[in-house]
């Protein structure tokens, strides 16, 4: 179905993790409700898998039993098929690139091992294409000609089922947090089924906004020097990606945190995406209109996704009410671009 804008098609979809936890609700509850606001897709989340095989059978799997997974995804795939669903894509794989063959073997061949548990996940699913987020691990290579290397390798791996990676930026990643240095990565890997996973979140939350400031925006420099270059850095991805480099657009805010963030062990941009990004005019602060303007501008009609992190509890709100706000806010955006 999805969203007619501007003589093109938008195809939407809502992550199956962005359901927030406080609706209490079963997998196949999130899906119906999914489906009835008018969602075409959805991402599947591994958690989500995992936390349905506990529903199943009453045991919840461990991340690295693939046989169970298997087994639990193909009755998923029956589910999303009922209800005229796609899955889009499996996510979050997290912390693979960048583990050195010499100084850190061990680590490079659990990540291929997981790679290729994964990948027989996605084919019980009927989904092909895996989300691949910026390794945020530590003691991995800075390289960008490493991390290119690990993610041609899994490319391969995955075209070898017909398969995709869609490579996101996470904004506390170790060594690549914006959305160029993605790109630069995906230009270097040279893979035909390697693209982008641009998300409206982490691009303005790493490039403009900042949870552990008093403002909500980063304040190393001016305010006029980061308009400007916030500004720069949206013209530039509109003008040197194509449209069909970009395999979808997740779409989330975030609140500004009051009182700011302190890291506690934890990077705070990190616990900031895991909590705190509410749907579209849903109290968040960044300019997330900005990010898709520049997505458009690079001729993109791609998937629109839904993927938010709010624990903010919303009074007298059903889990079908939070669905069905979320395609509005969809709607509204593109209207509005």
């Amino acid at each position: 179905m999805g969203i007619r804008h501007h003589g093109r098609n938008f195809p939407t979809c809502f992550a199956s993790c962005s359901i927030p936890s406080y609706f209490n609700a079963s997998l196949p509850e999130k899906l119906n409700a999914i489906r009835k606001a008018g969602f075409d897709g959805i991402e599947m989340s591994m958690p989500d898998i995992l936390t349905h095989s506990q529903h199943l059978n009453g045991e919840k799997l461990n991340d690295d039993d693939f046989d169970g997974i298997v087994s639990v995804s193909t009755r998923i795939r029956d589910l999303v098929d009922n209800l005229g669903l796609r899955i889009l894509m499996l996510q979050p794989f997290s912390r693979f690139e960048g583990w050195s063959k010499s100084q850190n073997p061990e680590e490079r061949e659990a990540a291929f091992q997981r790679a290729r548990g994964w990948i027989r996940v996605m084919e019980a699913l009927g989904t092909d294409m895996l989300q691949v987020g910026s390794s945020d691990a530590d003691g991995i290579s800075s390289s960008l000609d490493d991390l290119a290397a690990d993610l041609s390798e899994l490319a391969d791996l995955l075209a070898e089922k017909g398969f995709r990676l869609a490579y996101e930026n996470w904004c506390w990643a170790t060594h690549v947090p914006t959305w160029k240095d993605v790109w630069q990565i995906i230009r270097k890997a040279n893979r035909p089924n390697l693209g982008l996973c641009l998300d409206t979140f982490q691009t303005a939350g790493g490039e403009y906004g900042d949870p552990s400031t008093v403002s909500g925006v980063i304040e190393e420099i001016g305010r006029e020097e980061l308009e400007a270059r916030w500004k720069h850095s949206m013209a530039e991805m509109a003008n040197t990606i194509r449209g069909d480099e970009i395999f979808l657009l997740q779409i989330s805010d975030a609140y500004k945190m009051t009182p700011p963030l302190c890291s506690d062990g934890d990077k705070p941009r990190c616990a900031w995406s895991h909590d705190y990004r509410p749907l579209p005019f849903d109290g968040g602060y960044l300019p997330i209109q900005d990010v898709l303007g520049a997505v458009l501008r690079t001729g993109f009609s791609s998937w629109l996704s839904i993927e938010v992190f709010d624990s903010k509890p919303k009074e007298g709100m059903s889990m079908e009410d939070f669905t069905k706000a979320a395609m509005e806010s969809l709607n509204r955006l593109l209207d509005e671009a």
